[in-house]
């Protein structure tokens, strides 16, 4: 999509309207006069000065615009209206709502219409402002989801109040904020556009991984974890990162290139048989990323993850095609679990051991390695465990031919997905998330992280634009 110009300022309504403008700069002028006085430059502190200024000039502005818009009651168009029900809307006269702006509070007197067949009722300049789901405007909206999705709603309502001069609550926070992830997860399950073939990539990766997000008693009601009681206290967010790696590093191995990552996270099911006609959630959510990133179009796909099941589960049945990866430094740790439990934690020789297996795995020497598993699998349970392990993943672990192919063969890029993705803003002191919210703010965080935000909030212009129409 070709993005329209970033917006630099706050636009709302008719704020561009000559006649606005002009009033808005005299009532300004005036208002700074009187509170700066010429003796200011001496007199007072020049950041209490910016900071009263700001907010005395955008007091003005709001009480100007908030008289021409109760001023004009051209939306009341005609005495009825069509409703989406079929119905008629009758005009039932005005009301007063108080909005919450980037200039501050404003309240506007609004025509009301009112359908006695579904019992549904409007204010047609409300759709027009963008204003119908909410007291806050789509600047303010904007604002909320840009530091909620950074930090905690707390911090988002005090940092809103000491950058903007906006004041919203934490609570209003948290549910704007949620509400808005919501509206941007349903906007990216009907919204899949495919990147060109020319911006496409070679190889593209596809990373999977999950990662606890702490959540509330009853999310975890019934379900099994790693508590010592066998509680859970968490819920599992999968992860879902695309990136490209054309790029090399001084020793010529794959990095990945900038600005490529992009991602998708949810707590959603991933359990998929092969009689279902429909994939489980989030792996409909992987597929929607990869066609988005032009999958269909790169010369070769490469799925790299840890050694969970349901990741290779779902790349046999949605990437048949791929090369699979089992991440190196993943297949390390468990020869450093061995090499631990055969000559003991504080070793050297245990060192000794863990290094020269790595360096067999690295070189392609992999049945040297399961010959010396085999050796320590009798007399030591990790051995026996990682035996099976390399077994089962053997084709996943040709880390020289990979090599020699340009490829990655470490989930760098997935381990800090879910440090950037998850772990930053949801493991903080004392959150406990609900998984809704949880899944609302992944939304929204992933947006952000991956560049869309921009084309999502054109997409939603245009959709309240058509409301307005109605």
């Amino acid at each position: 999509m070709r993005r329209a110009a970033r917006r630099g300022g706050v636009r709302e309504g008719c704020g561009e309207k000559r006649g606005f403008k002009v009033a808005l700069d005299a009532e300004v002028s005036a208002e700074v006069e009187r509170l700066i006085g010429p003796e200011a430059a001496d007199a007072l502190d020049f950041e209490a000065v910016e900071t009263a200024v700001r907010r005395h000039a955008f007091r003005v502005a709001a009480k100007v615009w908030q008289a021409r818009l109760n001023a004009d009651h051209g939306d009341h168009s005609a005495p009825t209206l069509p409703c989406t029900c079929g119905g008629v809307a009758r005009y039932t006269g005005r009301r007063e709502k108080t909005f919450t702006t980037a200039l501050g509070e404003m309240t506007l007197s609004r025509a009301y219409y009112h359908c006695a067949t579904c019992g549904h009722g409007w204010c047609p300049r409300d759709l027009s402002l963008g204003l119908a789901e909410s007291s806050l405007s789509p600047a303010v909206t904007r604002m909320v989801g840009l530091v909620a999705s950074a930090g905690s709603f707390e911090w988002s309502s005090k940092l809103l109040a000491e950058l903007a001069g906006v004041e919203v609550v934490d609570r209003q926070v948290e549910r704007e904020a949620e509400a808005l992830g919501r509206e941007i997860d349903a906007d990216e399950r009907a919204e899949v556009e495919p990147a060109a073939p020319e911006e496409v990539a070679p190889t593209l990766y596809v990373g999977l991984d999950g990662s606890g997000i702490p959540v509330r008693k009853e999310e975890v009601e019934g379900r099994a974890g790693k508590q010592p009681d066998g509680t859970a206290k968490t819920r599992e967010a999968k992860t879902c990162v695309v990136w490209s790696a054309e790029g090399r590093d001084a020793k010529g191995r794959p990095v990945r290139d900038p600005g490529s990552a992009t991602y998708s996270s949810a707590i959603e099911s991933v359990a998929t048989r092969d009689t279902d006609e429909v994939p489980a959630e989030f792996a409909r959510r992987v597929l929607r990323e990869a066609l988005r990133r032009g999958v269909d179009h790169a010369v070769r796909v490469v799925v790299l993850g840890d050694g969970a099941v349901w990741i290779w589960n779902l790349a046999d049945l949605y990437f048949p095609q791929a090369v699979q990866v089992l991440d190196l430094f993943h297949a390390i740790e468990h020869l450093a679990a061995v090499g631990r439990a055969v000559y003991g934690p504080a070793g050297d020789l245990a060192q000794v051991w863990i290094k020269a297996r790595a360096d067999d795995l690295k070189e392609g020497r992999f049945e040297a390695v399961l010959t010396e598993l085999r050796a320590h699998s009798k007399a030591h349970e990790e051995a026996g465990e990682c035996l099976r392990y390399f077994e089962t993943n053997r084709r996943r672990m040709r880390y020289a031919e990979f090599r020699a192919q340009g490829l990655c063969v470490g989930s760098g890029v997935v381990e800090a997905a879910c440090k950037t993705v998850v772990a930053a803003r949801f493991k903080g002191a004392g959150m406990h998330w609900s998984v809704a919210g949880a899944n609302a703010i992944l939304a929204l965080r992933c947006s952000l992280l991956s560049g869309r935000f921009e084309d999502f909030w054109e997409r939603r212009a245009e959709r309240l634009r058509a409301a307005a129409g109605r």
